[in-house]
């Protein structure tokens, strides 16, 4: 296989280069390991299972164009169970079909990865870009105590970069992990610097690094089997009780987060995915109006990393409100009010229908909520 831009080999192709953020993901995969892909077409992911129907089997993998969303992650169902690094990827609407199958694959331990490229809702909605997934992704859309684990992340090169790792921590938790983008994300085009590919593990390597993935016992161990079906409710409590161990342990060891101009700030913004973005610009502008304002970035959105918001008590003792900016109605909010407990007021500023922030935006109403807090005292 080599890289149609260079004509290198696709091993060694370290290059930067101008890619849009849907095939950057896809490409990301690819390098990471994955070579197995199921999906359904979805605005604004589309470009996701174009790259990958063409490319994954040039890197000898297997792509099928399921016939809806719910065939999909059930394709994925199967071949995680037996081994394969799996891709799915969608947006909004097409992801809500796909959660009775999420909570059965965190039922069984199987690891995958999905990429939501999220869209205007509810429902339909529209194909502009919207972050009013976050519930969907971070609470669980499906039935039962589970998780998914979520990276959100900021840019193109962030999104090849947390691909890699989603599939390194899928791998060790057993369970699906989503990189939770938006229509923006997934759409622009950005210069990246393309991963440097892993060898896949395929054929009877796959025993060996997934000694409990159905591979096909071969007279060589005992046979394998995944249950999702517990008739023993006692048996079945026990295996809940261990399961929600790994999650614990996921909240202590995956919280990933960044701070940015935090020191000495006087507003603390909280923000993730490209909304962040936007947000540096709006604190450029504050600072230049005598306001100065620092930002906190989730870059993991489960586990979240509640401890992220005691850096404001280290650096900014003096920070009076904390705003959350978001394109939804409000529900990052809800994980940083969660992460205050009562010690600041938190305020929202957010736009929805597929409709972007801008930094001016940002900044009047930053200042207005601001003075507001001023005058009602801290």
């Amino acid at each position: 296989m080599t890289d149609k831009m260079t004509d290198k080999p696709a091993d060694k192709m370290t290059d930067r280069k101008l890619m849009k953020g849907n095939e950057a993901m896809a490409l990301a995969a690819i390098r990471a390991g994955c070579r197995y892909y199921f999906g359904y077409p979805i605005t604004p992911q589309n470009e996701i299972t174009e790259y990958m129907s063409r490319e994954l089997p040039k890197a000898g993998g297997a792509f099928i164009q399921a016939e809806s969303e719910l065939a999909s992650i059930n394709m994925c169902y199967g071949a995680a169970a037996a081994g394969g690094r799996v891709l799915t990827s969608s947006s909004s609407p097409g992801v809500a079909l796909m959660q009775e199958g999420l909570s059965g694959l965190a039922n069984i331990q199987a690891p995958m990865v999905i990429i939501n490229v999220m869209r205007a809702g509810p429902g339909i909605g529209a194909i502009q870009p919207a972050q009013a997934d976050y519930f969907q992704a971070t609470r669980g859309g499906g039935n039962g105590d589970y998780h998914i684990i979520v990276y959100a992340p900021e840019s193109i090169q962030e999104a090849m970069d947390m691909m890699g790792k989603a599939y390194d921590v899928a791998d060790e938790y057993r369970n699906p992990v989503m990189i939770l983008a938006d229509g923006m994300l997934g759409q622009m085009m950005e210069p990246v610097v393309v991963p440097e590919a892993r060898k896949p593990i395929m054929g009877d390597d796959i025993a060996k690094a997934k000694p409990w993935a159905l591979t096909g016992h071969k007279n060589k161990r005992e046979r394998n089997a995944i249950n999702s079906v517990w008739l023993d409710q006692y048996a079945f409590e026990e295996f809940s009780n261990e399961l929600w161990k790994k999650y614990i342990k996921a909240e202590k060891e995956l919280p990933e987060y960044e701070t940015y101009n935090l020191d000495d700030a006087d507003l603390v913004f909280t923000a993730f995915g490209t909304t962040a973005r936007i947000v540096r610009e709006s604190i450029d502008q504050l600072a230049k109006k005598g306001i100065k304002a620092g930002l906190i970035r989730p870059k993991t959105l489960w586990p979240f990393p509640y401890g992220a918001f005691d850096e404001i008590e280290k650096h900014a003792p003096n920070a009076k409100l904390v705003i959350s900016a978001e394109l939804s109605r409000g529900q990052l909010i809800q994980d940083v009010k969660l992460g205050l407990l009562g010690r600041l007021p938190v305020a929202l500023i957010g736009r929805v229908a597929g409709i972007l922030l801008t930094p001016d935006e940002i900044t009047q109403e930053a200042m207005a909520l601001y003075e507001k807090t001023g005058k009602e005292g801290k």
